[in-house]
């Protein structure tokens, strides 16, 4: 069975990228596209992804609110990979603040996505 990843950024042109290079990948299936925080709850909640790819600087009708995002994923069993073109201090505890498992710099996630796909659902 394919890992179901969901995609949320607020960049088409990111979002294809990264959709092209999951295609690549045949135990990845990219299972739907949210372009904002709230889309991207309400798209967990009905596909059930496995893994979220997460902007954690995305432009949405709502301010990101770490504990908003964390208790409207509560129960669910997805990961959060979170991404940005940021890897500051601030950035890394918003990553945390909303549960990720790991912070990816995006410049780098031709090399880096892949396995911190696979590594999100590796046993803690």
């Amino acid at each position: 069975m394919p890992i179901k990843v969901l995609l949320a950024d607020d960049s088409d042109v990111i979002r294809r990228a990264i959709r092209r290079l999951l295609q690549e990948q045949s135990e990845i299936e990219v299972v739907g596209e949210a372009t904002g925080f709230a889309q991207a709850i309400r798209m967990t909640n009905d596909l059930k992804p496995q893994v979220i790819i997460m902007d954690v600087h995305m432009r949405d009708e709502y301010t990101l609110k770490p504990m908003k995002v964390r208790s409207c994923l509560d129960g669910c069993s997805s990961r959060i990979v979170a991404i940005s073109l940021w890897n500051d201090e601030e950035t890394r505890e918003l990553a945390k603040s909303i549960g990720a498992v790991a912070l990816l710099d995006k410049a780098e996630l031709h090399a880096s996505l892949i396995p911190a796909i696979k590594n999100a659902l590796r046993p803690a």
